[in-house]
């Protein structure tokens, strides 16, 4: 399984991975501390290579996660058979954001920082 974590915040990545490390998630992980720099590398990529998983933030800056999701969606790869499942990880408590996520197609779920055991066991069922 590829993994492609996209957040600005350098200790939820390392706590993030730790925790999937620590749950036996032998993923090839790829972290990302801009979206532009994850959309330059997955615009790159062919539909194979793509990431199976993102976990996306929502607040960042210049191009925030749905930012992400608007551009990500439109890039001829990800448009094909849906190959990457998007979860939202963030911070926010705001519903708004719940709901928002609820109505985007590439979201399969919203996640609260920080990744638990009982949602890397999810993702995995999942996918």
């Amino acid at each position: 399984m590829n993994i492609a974590i996209i957040d600005d915040d350098p200790i939820s990545i390392f706590l993030t991975e730790m925790s999937l490390e620590k749950e036996g998630v032998w993923a090839k992980l790829k972290s990302f501390m801009s979206a532009e720099e994850a959309l330059q590398v997955l615009e790159a990529h062919s539909l194979n290579d793509l990431p199976d998983v993102i976990l996306l933030d929502l607040n960042m800056p210049i191009i925030n996660g749905w930012q992400f999701l608007e551009i990500f969606q439109h890039l001829p790869a990800a448009k094909l058979q849906g190959k990457c499942a998007v979860y939202i990880l963030t911070s926010s408590l705001d519903t708004a954001d719940t709901v928002k996520a609820g109505e985007n197609a590439l979201v399969k779920g919203i996640i609260h920082k920080p990744i638990t055991p009982e949602d890397i066991g999810v993702i995995l069922l999942s996918n």
